[in-house]
């Protein structure tokens, strides 16, 4: 048998050497997945490889991928300055994404010049944020992006020039601990006629968020407001709002004034998402509330509400939006444990027969904090009473880690038409990781069930078993 002859190191080097080999955009697309740290490194591989790092079109500044070992911040931030800045002055093509996320980095000066190149190219998605010290006031330059897309703040005052016509090509706005004038921000989302994503959490300088935006489908909220309204919204889908301050403590609030909850939903046809959290209910229940709001949201499968089950003007909108929603799929009700004064006559609220509506959809309810007073019981009979094909309920009280799972698997051509009156049906109730099927001769489980509770107040644990 012949020998092979031995194989040169250069060679061997090309057959192992697979990588090297790739098109050039699938090498850059495999450095644009790696921190830019390692991704300069690559430089020492092989000649080949030698800045090729410089091409990548994702340059992305965080503490990952940049890491320091100091503990004065001015060594930090010079260190931080010098390789940001060789890294942009070596860099040859076109940034798409620029990220700079540095937990070490103040709002320097250099962040300025380093926005002003990025200006001159062809930028379609920026994020800063800045971690420590005050708000970085953002160049005029910024606002000279043609091309951005995506653009995301953190810690940043914005105060564009007047020359400003908005990111005509802008679909994506991420403002969060910013700074800006009432009429810059209503300029600024009127001006962005692409914006389809839009999220604001803990703003200041303005606090009447009126949306004009034609094309928004996602909006997210959190933080002090006095009022909020939109217009020419018609294919918003996903909402989420948060209201830090209680508007009956806070605010001069005229009670006799038009629905809140009317105006609210206006302009939200078509909205398929609800999330109502902090003190936002509070804020829809101001005026006169309806006991139905006078177009259905048809288009609304999942509701999530944060409610004080003592108030009976929250309760009264909870229910407005219960009666207008007859597609939902999904309700998650967060209770307010830490308020327990009771504002309003709220006994027996839940249980009039006149409040009777049919949810023809609804297969999950999760309620969350309960504290065993009556509302919140009857609030519990009054949806599974209106269920027919409810599948599962979860229960959790105020600060237990356990709770009570309900699942309810249908039967053919069973039908849940009242609470007292419950058809064959096989309950499974769970906790604390235990399990008891109830067989469908005992009768009506799920009402013992909630009637034990209602006798045993504050809750106990026990009696589900």
């Amino acid at each position: 048998m012949q020998r092979e002859p031995p194989k040169f190191p250069c060679e061997i080097d090309t057959e192992l050497d697979r990588i090297s080999s790739l098109p050039g955009h699938v090498l850059g697309q495999i450095l644009s997945l790696l921190p830019i740290r390692d991704a300069v490194r690559t430089s020492a591989l092989k000649r080949k490889w030698r800045y090729k790092w410089s091409q990548i079109p994702h340059i992305v500044f965080d503490s990952q991928g940049i890491s320091i070992s100091s503990q004065d911040q001015t060594t930090i931030k010079n260190k931080l300055v010098n390789i940001i800045d060789h890294i942009l002055l070596l860099h040859n093509g076109p940034i798409y994404k620029f990220k700079l996320s540095h937990c070490d980095l103040l709002g320097v000066s250099d962040i300025d010049r380093w926005i002003l190149h990025l200006s001159r190219g062809s930028t379609k998605e920026f994020v800063l944020e800045i971690w420590k010290g005050q708000q970085y006031k953002l160049p005029s330059c910024l606002f000279s992006f043609k091309n951005l897309v995506y653009l995301e703040l953190f810690n940043c005052l914005l105060k564009p020039p007047l020359a400003f016509k908005g990111f005509r090509n802008l679909k994506n706005l991420d403002l969060q601990h910013v700074t800006l004038a009432q009429e810059v921000f209503e300029k600024l989302i009127s001006s962005c006629a692409m914006l389809e994503r839009l999220t604001l959490i803990n703003f200041d300088g303005f606090t009447h968020l009126n949306i004009n935006a034609p094309n928004l489908q996602f909006f997210d909220v959190e933080g002090v407001f006095d009022d909020v309204s939109f217009e020419n919204t018609f294919v918003l889908a996903l909402v989420s709002i948060g209201l830090y301050v209680n508007v009956k403590n806070d605010q001069n609030v005229s009670y006799g004034s038009s629905s809140k909850l009317l105006r609210f939903f206006v302009n939200l046809p078509h909205v398929r998402r609800l999330e109502i959290q902090s003190y936002f209910l509070k804020y829809l229940a101001i005026g006169k509330v309806p006991s139905k709001l006078p177009k259905p949201c048809i288009d609304l499968n999942y509701l999530s509400i944060r409610l004080n089950f003592n108030d009976y003007e929250e309760n009264s909108a909870a229910l407005c939006l219960l009666r207008s929603c007859p597609n939902l799929q999904e309700i998650e009700i967060l209770a307010h444990p830490e308020e327990q004064a009771v504002v309003g006559p709220v006994s027996d609220f839940w249980d009039d027969d006149h409040w009777k509506c049919l949810f023809g959809q609804l297969r999950l309810v999760k309620i969350v904090g309960i504290s065993g007073i009556r509302s919140e019981l009857d609030c519990i009979k009054f949806l599974l009473s209106n269920s027919p094909v409810l599948e599962k309920m979860t229960i959790k009280p105020v600060s237990k880690e356990e709770g009570w799972e309900v699942n309810m698997e249908s039967r053919s051509s069973m039908v849940l038409s009242s609470w007292s009156q419950l058809q064959p049906i096989t309950t499974e109730i769970q906790l604390r990781g235990k399990q008891d099927i109830v067989s469908p001769k005992k009768g009506p489980v799920l009402l013992q069930f909630v009637e034990t509770l209602s006798h045993n107040q504050p809750c106990n644990h026990n009696t589900a078993r």
